[in-house]
């Protein structure tokens, strides 16, 4: 396993703040964030996610504070109920349970087109173990998102991976391991899954590579775990404090990452007849 990775907490912000590798002033980073959030908070966005995608939130709140550009969030079950501007997030069920989750997403969006700019689904670590058919998930989930495009051509549907775990220790572990459920086990599992959407989209269409930030050292290094002969990603335990949720250094990184994918997406094109984006209503 690699080792835990230590740096200074100069070091450590600006490896959060950074989102190009060409950017090294303090003011140009400020201006990235600036720019990036300003340009989220003019859009229509609907997450479902549950405690890391809370995580998430938190650290976008923070961003926006420190940046000093606000970002409208609201908390509504349904597509339907965020307004124009605004950055909507669900709790969506249950835990444990990905089909239904990804089920109740759809339920979420609506019958009809829902008229947002931006929607996506979370899955968290607790959905997928050692003993889930990743493939199966995967399909569903590729199904669902397909029927959803299908329906809301307007909307742009991000794709996220599954979070992991850090690699935990102590003779519970042991014992897990042993049975092959350990958290190695579980994370080959989650990155069974990541692989697949990684392949089905990447370069089509926009990803958040939430097990890629997570698996990532402050030094850029990666952290991996040997599990049956295969190098397998693992969350770096400078990002958690219980082996699975973000603490406040994750939080920022990850959210940091998460605004720079959402702000690079394209507008709609705008309409000749009204001069407007073509979502506008």
């Amino acid at each position: 396993m690699s080792g835990i990775k230590f740096m200074t907490s100069a070091v450590l912000s600006l490896a959060i703040s950074l989102a190009n590798p060409a950017i090294v002033s303090a003011d140009e980073v400020d201006a990235t964030i600036r720019a990036e959030l300003e340009h989220v908070s003019q859009r229509r966005i609907f997450f479902a996610h549950q405690s890391v995608g809370e995580n998430l939130i938190e650290g976008i709140r923070q961003l926006s504070a420190t940046a000093g550009v606000p970002v409208h969030m609201v908390e509504t079950p349904t597509a339907s109920g965020v307004p124009p501007a605004t950055f909507g997030h669900t709790f969506i069920a249950r835990n444990g349970e990905p089909f239904l989750k990804v089920e109740n997403f759809e339920h979420a969006l609506g019958s009809q087109p829902s008229g947002i700019d931006i929607a996506l689904v979370k899955l968290c670590f607790v959905d997928v173990n050692a003993d889930t058919d990743a493939k199966a998930l995967f399909e569903y989930y590729r199904a669902t998102i397909t029927r959803l495009q299908a329906k809301n051509p307007g909307t742009t549907f991000v794709h996220v991976t599954l979070p992991l775990t850090s690699e935990q220790g102590g003779t519970k572990e042991f014992l897990k391991r042993v049975l092959g459920r350990g958290s190695s086990a579980q994370n080959a599992r989650r990155e069974e899954y990541n692989s697949l959407l990684r392949n089905t989209y990447q370069g089509r269409e926009p990803i958040f590579d939430l097990a890629r930030v997570e698996s990532t050292a402050p030094d850029g290094t990666e952290v991996t775990v040997k599990w049956n002969g295969v190098f397998i990603p693992a969350m770096d335990p400078a990002y958690t404090s219980d082996g699975g949720h973000l603490n406040s250094a994750g939080k920022l990184r990850a959210a940091r990452k998460f605004i720079s994918i959402l702000a690079a997406i394209p507008d709609r094109p705008v309409s000749h007849e009204t001069g407007s984006l073509i979502h506008s209503k």
